[in-house]
């Protein structure tokens, strides 16, 4: 029982993660977002504190899956969440290198406040929405698993509709430039992790009902990740940042992009509600 429990918890907490990046993910990619947070006194970041805390509350309250929570249960689950898209937002950043142990501490948690209030939101919208529905609910919802070529469709739609807020932008080549081996290399096994929680794990809305099939799981993973990864470069084609640069650097802006592009691939069926 008490390892059920853990298991549980365990998936709430993933769910949440998924849901703070699935919801924030474009916003993390934004220099805007990296330089007011830089720029931003330390009473307007408490007051963003304050105001996404109350935000949490209100949803919580009205809208949480648990009905019989106390006022405590409320402050409580609002404080983890709040915690823990500090603790996701400070490591997302700093994988993609846009905070470091050599910059100042304002600096860095100027960057890390302000985004990870809107992280904050995505988790507990995470946490209470995008769960599996109540057991009658299940009985009445279960459909047979779609065909490769309606995955791949789905992951092909997913993968643009998270990853096109930020194509376009410049960030994709300035994390690009500034990443490292190691960070590439850390971003594609993020990206498979996100692949893999998503379909074969936290039990998402529109995911599989049944039991987890380690071969059919590791193919959807499979085809998420290379949709992600193609239509990271059509994108990129598209918007012009191929063209004049070496293949270095385009591998590079591909495996950046691919990072939401994945998670909008793997969350496919959530986002288009299949």
């Amino acid at each position: 029982m008490g390892k059920s429990k853990v298991h549980q918890t365990a998936k709430e907490y993933s769910r949440g993660i998924i849901g703070g990046l699935l919801f924030s993910l474009p916003l993390l990619y934004t220099m805007e977002v990296w330089w007011t947070g830089f720029i931003a006194f330390p009473e307007k970041l408490m007051g963003c504190i304050v105001f996404t805390f109350l935000i949490l509350l209100g949803y919580n309250k009205h809208v949480g899956v648990r009905e019989d929570q106390s006022t405590a249960d409320l402050f409580r689950e609002s404080v983890e969440e709040i915690g823990l898209a500090f603790v996701v937002t400070f490591l997302f950043l700093l994988l993609i290198n846009k905070i470091g142990l050599t910059m100042s501490f304002r600096e860095i948690a100027g960057k890390v406040i302000l985004e990870s209030m809107i992280v904050a939101i995505g988790i507990s919208v995470g946490t209470e929405q995008l769960g599996q529905e109540d057991k009658v609910g299940n009985e009445k919802k279960k459909k047979k698993e779609g065909s490769t070529t309606q995955m791949l469709v789905l992951a092909l739609c997913g993968a643009v509709l998270v990853s096109s807020s930020v194509a376009p932008t410049e960030e994709i080549l300035i994390i690009a430039i500034a990443s490292t081996p190691v960070h590439l290399l850390l971003m594609v096994l993020l990206s498979l992790l996100l692949c893999t929680m998503i379909l074969g794990y936290i039990d998402f809305k529109n995911t599989s009902h049944e039991e987890a099939d380690l071969k059919r799981t590791w193919n959807l993973v499979v085809i998420s990740y290379l949709s992600a990864l193609l239509v990271s470069f059509i994108m990129l084609w598209f918007f012009d940042r191929i063209e004049g640069y070496g293949p270095g650097i385009i591998v590079a802006q591909v495996i950046v992009l691919g990072v939401p592009a994945a998670l909008g691939a793997s969350a496919g069926r959530l986002i288009i509600g299949r």
